[in-house]
């Protein structure tokens, strides 16, 4: 295990006539302290050992302090025995290592994204940390933080977290939920920032690893009509294995959809978003980002380099009149500056020689750059709740409920049943049934010999 030395935050909140509501602040006179129970913050995200993860801790960690953030924070890193080998860059956060589940031990499926929820429950499991916590906000690696995430401002409560909206898992809405929970009508189409209390996490963590293999598993159900993955392949499988395994343990979400912030997309007025979430490209004029462009990139290890500078503010006053969409632009431009602080700041850390005197490193160190990224605060309209209708609406399924269902048949190995058998196989994805398929395949020592699985 490594670990890097940062300082944890002791803050201190003044909140006048504070209340108590569930798992939410209390009041202590007219003090809140941040940092003491109950209200220890710790935040979580995952990676694994590659440069395209590195350089994005790299702008999460900067911002983290950058912000302000309360409590500490732990990387889960997920490495696999060839990788650790080789990696370099364990001192970039504070960090547990977790065992690597990219390749299931069991199944053998190949699924990064499983991690997420496996260092989940390794850290509850085995993180001293975690026997001293209140509240956890857990967050992915793509993502620049802009102010104190504090889950009791947000409005979470204990059995009631806070999350951010993610409207495309439309399979809360279908047949998928009916058959990976008992309660379709709790999935929640959540995901990215999600602020809990520990004791909600230590319900559901268990659970959203095994929904996420349970989900996985279900490729009869990968399409994009029952998931909303325009890939089909079920790579999202882990955004609903947490909705699934949340409403299996009775959570329902208050969901926020002005807290997060894809740059690109215009905020909403009077909103000041707290976190922006760089997954997918963005641009400005004919400068533009995207993080999958840099998969292999070792900027965190190349001396003085950082991604191409996008325009100057004042250029984006010229290029665009409208003030919403402006601030859109100055969103995009923040993100970049962000990151490419940090870089400058971690290269400076590790021996890297001074970079020569350019425009716009002199921008990054400016006062004018200092106070336009200054943490954050939350405005009013930042605070409020989706309405959620719990009275579940199915979208192309009938109203009823599947139970789980299994279809299997029996061959044996000749080309009369193989035929028989794509034509069946095809037919039941074409056709939507529920569950999965299995092929009960009778061959002698000799047939097998010969035969041609397909």
């Amino acid at each position: 295990m490594a670990r890097g030395k940062f300082l944890s935050l002791l803050v201190v909140v003044v909140v006048a006539g504070l209340s108590v509501s569930g798992g939410g602040a209390q009041k202590l006179g007219n003090e809140v302290v941040v940092g003491t129970a109950p209200y220890r913050i710790h935040t979580l995200f995952s990676v694994e050992c590659q440069n395209y993860f590195d350089w994005q801790t790299v702008g999460l960690m900067h911002s983290f302090r950058k912000a302000q953030q309360p409590g500490p924070i732990t990387r889960l890193l997920s490495c696999t025995e060839e990788e650790k080998k080789t990696y370099k860059g364990m001192d970039l956060a504070p960090t547990l290592e977790v065992p690597s589940m990219s390749r299931h031990p069991k199944t053998g499926d190949w699924y990064p994204a499983i991690n997420k929820p496996a260092g989940v429950v390794h850290w509850l499991k085995h993180s001293k940390e975690a026997e001293n916590v209140d509240w956890v906000v857990i967050l992915d690696a793509d993502m620049i933080i802009r102010g104190p995430i504090i889950p009791w401002e947000l409005g979470a409560e204990k059995g009631r977290p806070v999350a951010a909206y993610y409207g495309y898992l439309v399979g809360c809405d279908n047949v998928l939920a009916k058959l990976h929970t008992k309660h379709p009508e709790l999935c929640d189409k959540v995901g990215g920032l999600l602020a809990m209390h520990i004791d909600d996490l230590r319900a559901l963590a268990p659970m959203w690893l095994s929904k996420t293999e349970e989900v996985r598993e279900d490729r009869a159900h990968w399409a994009t009509n029952y998931t909303g993955d325009i890939y089909g392949t079920g790579w999202i499988s882990e955004m609903y294995g947490y909705s699934f395994g949340a409403a299996e343990v009775g959570l329902r979400h208050k969901i926020n959809d002005n807290l997060m912030i894809y740059p690109g997309y215009i905020p909403r007025e009077g909103v000041e978003p707290i976190l922006l979430h760089y997954g997918l490209p963005f641009s400005v004029g004919n400068w533009s980002f995207s993080k999958l462009e840099h998969h292999e990139d070792n900027i965190v290890y190349a001396c003085g380099r950082l991604f191409p500078e996008p325009p100057y503010p004042r250029e984006l006053k010229e290029m665009e009149g409208d003030p919403n969409k402006r601030r859109a632009l100055f969103l995009n431009i923040e993100c970049i500056n962000t990151l490419n602080e940090g870089l400058l700041l971690h290269h400076a850390a590790h021996g890297c020689p001074k970079p020569k005197w350019s425009k716009y490193l002199s921008f990054l160190r400016s006062k004018t750059f200092a106070e336009l990224t200054k943490p954050k605060q939350l405005t009013p309209r930042s605070r409020q709740m989706m309405e959620v209708d719990v009275q579940k609406q199915d979208v192309g399924e009938p109203e009823k409920s599947y139970p789980k269902i299994h279809t299997i048949f029996s061959t044996e190995c000749s080309p009369y049943f193989d035929w028989q058998t794509v034509g069946l196989v095809h037919s039941f994805h074409l056709s939507g049934q529920p569950g999965n398929i299995t092929r009960l395949l009778s061959c002698t020592e000799e047939d097998l010999k010969q035969y041609n699985r397909t």
